[in-house]
């Protein structure tokens, strides 16, 4: 039995149908606490805008599935000291500090 529950970010009333209840319970998910729109905006802040899914949905909500590409675009680089040779390195993420970085070359070699 579908159930109208009020989303927790824009206090608007959704669906959350039967077939949802039942993938949540399959998979261990708790029920949602925001509506489809506020749960895809609060996704795409968190992956730096990225789309995942594909817009397709499962049991009519908006949520993606997992099913199809995904694309975020291009990499956020950073910039680290190679902890190895001493030259620049650009790496995929933020660095943090007492944990060795490596430049490409260092990084095959190792």
């Amino acid at each position: 039995m579908d159930r109208t529950l009020t989303c927790s970010d824009c206090r608007s009333e959704f669906t959350f149908t039967a077939s949802e209840q039942d993938f949540y319970a399959q998979k261990g998910f708790t029920e949602p606490r925001r509506c489809p729109s506020c749960r895809a905006a609060k996704k795409a802040a968190r992956d730096g805008g990225s789309s995942y899914g594909g817009g397709s949905s499962y049991g009519g909500s908006s949520y993606g599935s997992g099913r199809s590409s995904y694309s975020s675009g291009p990499r956020e680089m950073f910039s680290a000291t190679c902890s190895s040779c001493g030259r620049e390195a650009r790496v995929p993420f933020n660095p943090t500090s007492g944990k060795p970085v490596y430049c490409s070359d260092c990084f095959r070699s190792r």
